[in-house]
């Protein structure tokens, strides 16, 4: 087997490892919410969150497509730049997963594969375009994320709540509960599995040495499939900060949460904007919990997600140029 093929094996497995790792990262996303106010069991929750984001993975490409031609050109694309990148990412949501922080895989990729692309050829080689609409949703989805269940929760107490005994609402939000527990499992596949996608393109175009401007089906499948088993393996340190340690929550609350988040993350995918499903759900549990009040609201713990946001960044940009550098040293 050439050298090329066999560096190009690898990156593949790299990037199928780092999307088994996003699933069991982020299976928070999605269940967290579901779990702690018992709708679902921890088990009920994470074998509904594995399916639904292998069909969500299974949706579109439009996320992958920015991630594969809009961060780094194809033209710059080399094994070394991809890998380095891929394995930056990596050590950055394995460190993060044994923190119990809910960080942003997508932004651990997108801004690894930054530093490695600054490494191999200068900011120049960077597509402004692409860093921009990334940090648009780096901004854009934890404010709407915190926004949008607000007005919800409100729409809801207005229209219906105020007529319901509090045991009916319970009980009523419990079975819509399981629907935007579902929702939030497919919307954070459609967004999340397609940054292995992204990167699988990416890699694909430096093994042949040409433009891929289509994603090969085979990389679509084998982006789901490894998404949706990290995800059958679980989370439960993220599971924990999410569910437990931000706000008390009740089945209405979960329901607003999902369902806010998981609408913002539709939407992004439907533009191609890489967001990260971490910081769309905290926020939305966050905008859920102060509708109870500002008291209500562990704000201390959203400290600790808020400043793994923040350094995920600037992290994430130098150990990807670090990477690279030791790559092209050792090889």
């Amino acid at each position: 087997m050439e050298p090329a093929l066999i560096g190009f094996v690898v990156i593949v497995a790299l990037a199928l490892a780092f999307d088994f790792i996003n699933g069991f990262h982020d299976t928070a996303n999605a269940i967290a919410t579901s779990v702690a106010t018992k709708v679902l069991t921890p088990a009920q929750a994470i074998a509904m969150a594995a399916i639904l984001n292998v069909v969500g993975a299974l949706t579109g490409t439009a996320v992958a497509k920015t991630i594969a031609t809009d961060i780094v050109p194809q033209d710059f694309a080399t094994l070394q730049l991809t890998g380095a990148a891929l394995l930056s990412a990596i050590i950055w949501n394995l460190y993060t997963w044994w923190k119990g922080l809910p960080s942003s895989s997508s932004h651990a990729l997108i801004f690894s594969l930054v530093g490695a692309g600054v490494a191999s050829g200068g900011w120049g080689i960077i597509v402004p375009r692409g860093v921009q609409k990334t940090l648009t949703g780096l901004f854009t989805s934890p404010a709407l994320g915190f926004l949008v269940p607000i007005l919800l929760m409100a729409l809801l107490s207005w229209v219906v709540l105020r007529f319901l005994r509090p045991r009916t609402v319970t009980r009523t939000f419990r079975w819509l509960q399981i629907g935007s527990a579902a929702f939030m499992a497919f919307s954070h596949g459609g967004n999340d599995a397609q940054k292995a996608m992204g990167i699988m393109t990416f890699a694909l175009s430096a093994y042949l040495g040409a433009a891929v401007d289509v994603v090969p089906l085979w990389v679509i499948l084998a982006a789901a499939t490894a998404m949706g088993l990290g995800t059958a393996v679980g989370g439960w340190r993220i599971i924990k900060t999410m569910g437990f340690k931000v706000v008390d929550l009740k089945p209405v609350d979960g329901f607003v949460a999902e369902a806010s988040a998981a609408a913002v993350i539709t939407a992004a995918t439907h533009f191609g904007i890489p967001v990260s499903t971490t910081h769309t759900i905290s926020t939305s549990i966050m905008g859920v919990g102060t509708t109870k009040g500002f008291r209500k609201v562990k704000w201390q713990v959203a400290g600790r997600i808020v400043s793994a946001w923040v350094f995920t960044i600037p992290t994430c940009i130098v150990l990807g140029w670090v990477l690279h550098k030791v790559i092209l040293a050792v090889g």
